[in-house]
């Protein structure tokens, strides 16, 4: 989270787009609603909603049987998508030569692999890591996805429900559902920015790398 994967994905597809290829861009459960790709530095794309009921190979052939011409696929927020939905995407880049590029995170709020995440790790072609490090309150590179409940740290729960990120560190007023990024330290301590704000912690020099 907060790596800019969603502006990768954008500008990925701009820049196919700008040598004349065709694509679709897919998205599932983005956080301002069905059927669009947005970024958090206000891009944002008309897109296909994947549910738990989206076929991709059905998709694609359809369309591709209506005329239509197809060169790739940007897939968002991939992580939601089942193993068989990954399945898909891995048999229209085999058999349909079309390509595939998808983007998401590879763990939950729990630490633990997503389902349609650990499918991407064992069938794709190629895995890169983003290169913008996000970065836990503490300064730290961010390895973790923290979610709060009402301000509060929480590690068990529905694995899919949408947040955001903003005002994370609200203390007052904090909002139902929200995601933080943490460091594996402050992750295991659920020392999130406003509880440590809230303990002073944050002016605690041990917590800090570069104190």
């Amino acid at each position: 989270m907060d790596a800019g994967k969603s502006t990768l994905a954008l500008q990925t597809n701009h820049n196919h787009a700008a040598r004349g290829r065709a694509g679709i861009i897919f998205v599932s459960n983005d956080r301002t609603g069905p059927a669009v790709l947005t970024s958090r530095l206000g891009l944002s794309h008309a897109a296909v909603e994947v549910d738990t009921d989206f076929n991709f190979w059905t998709h694609i052939v359809d369309t591709l049987t209506q005329g239509a011409k197809v060169d790739y696929l940007i897939c968002d927020e991939a992580q939601f998508y089942s193993p068989h939905q990954v399945e898909q995407l891995a048999k229209i880049v085999d058999e349909l030569r079309i390509d595939v590029f998808c983007f998401g995170i590879l763990t939950d709020f729990r630490t633990r692999l997503f389902p349609g995440a650990a499918r991407l790790v064992e069938l794709a072609d190629r895995t890169e890591v983003l290169q913008v490090e996000a970065l836990c309150w503490c300064g730290r590179r961010a390895t973790h996805n923290a979610r709060t409940e009402n301000g509060v740290m929480v590690t068990e729960g529905e694995v899919i429900v949408v947040g955001d990120v903003e005002e994370i560190d609200a203390v007052d007023d904090p909002p139902e559902v929200a995601y933080e990024v943490l460091c594996r330290q402050h992750h295991r301590l659920a020392l999130t920015a406003a509880r440590a704000r809230a303990t002073g912690r944050l002016s605690d020099s041990d917590l800090l790398p570069f104190a």
